[in-house]
């Protein structure tokens, strides 16, 4: 009877992994940090959940990413894709079908703008130009050394701050603009993490900040970053005690995170915790705001 259950558990604890790893892998834990910035866009400025939005946002990621991490791989191995990488392709595949759908559903002036940082999502995994322009065979934007962190940080920052907000019509002032930075800031410092634990695997043609500056100086650089980071909010014309101090606790996680941050990293370190800190940002929104 012991024995059976030691079975069953090993399967029970075998399938849970697996299931994890899908959930990572196909990019639903990115998709959720990205849904939840776009939803404190919406909460920061006061506009009501915007579900046709908020969905387009999670689906559009889901497939924008799930592209840019396996067009190399199902582009070249085609016939003989390993099954997960197939069960990913048919998930994306219908994440695309959800994102069309809703798609249709946004404004005209945003399907514009999105269509602006879909192309520069394309052109972040398609090659196009000249190989002088690049440092390995790829020839993408992905290629070209030290920009990567930044275009990242450029592409989150319009889809979950200016995309809500021009979509219900809001008035792009001051205060949008600051958040934009803002978002741009906290995105790139959250990447920092990544960066130290691809250090061991990126090319050093790609420049990446670890790579150009050591880690000890990237973790000052991210420092720094968290610290322009919550002084821009005193700029805003509007801001509110429990907002600051939200702001407060996830800066100091940001900061734990990053300043832990080593090379040999757990595979969830970066991939799920550090991901996972929108979401923690957006559960403490909805619960005291």
């Amino acid at each position: 009877m012991r024995r059976y259950q030691h079975f069953d558990y090993f399967y029970i604890m075998k399938f849970i992994k697996q299931l994890f790893n899908f959930y990572l892998n196909s990019s639903i834990h990115v998709a959720l940090s990205v849904f939840s910035l776009t939803w404190i866009t919406l909460i920061e400025f006061g506009i009501p959940y915007d579900e046709n939005m908020l969905y387009f946002v999670f689906y559009a990621t889901i497939t924008g990413y799930n592209f840019v991490k396996y067009f190399g791989i199902a582009k070249f191995h085609h016939r003989s894709l390993a099954n997960w990488l197939k069960l990913i392709q048919i998930f994306s595949f219908f994440s695309f079908l959800f994102m069309c759908y809703y798609a249709v559903k946004l404004s005209s002036t945003t399907l514009i703008c999105v269509a602006g940082l879909a192309t520069i999502t394309f052109l972040y995994a398609i090659p196009f130009l000249p190989k002088r322009f690049f440092l390995d065979k790829q020839h993408n934007l992905r290629s070209i050394g030290g920009l990567k962190i930044y275009l990242i940080a450029f592409i989150w920052s319009g889809v979950t701050v200016l995309l809500p907000l021009i979509n219900n019509n809001y008035h792009i002032g001051t205060n949008v603009i600051i958040t934009a930075i803002q978002r741009y800031v906290f995105i790139m410092v959250l990447m920092l993490p990544f960066e130290i634990r691809d250090l061991r695997y990126d090319s050093l043609k790609l420049s990446t900040i670890p790579q150009k500056i050591g880690i000890k100086q990237t973790k000052i650089i991210g420092g720094v970053g968290l610290m322009l980071f919550f002084f821009l909010t005193f700029f805003k014309s509007e801001i509110s005690e429990i907002q600051i101090i939200i702001l407060m606790i996830i800066i100091c996680m940001t900061l734990l995170f990053l300043l832990f941050s080593k090379t040999e990293q757990g595979k969830s370190y970066s991939a799920f915790w550090v991901e996972g800190i929108p979401i923690i940002w957006l559960i403490l929104l909805i619960m005291f705001y």
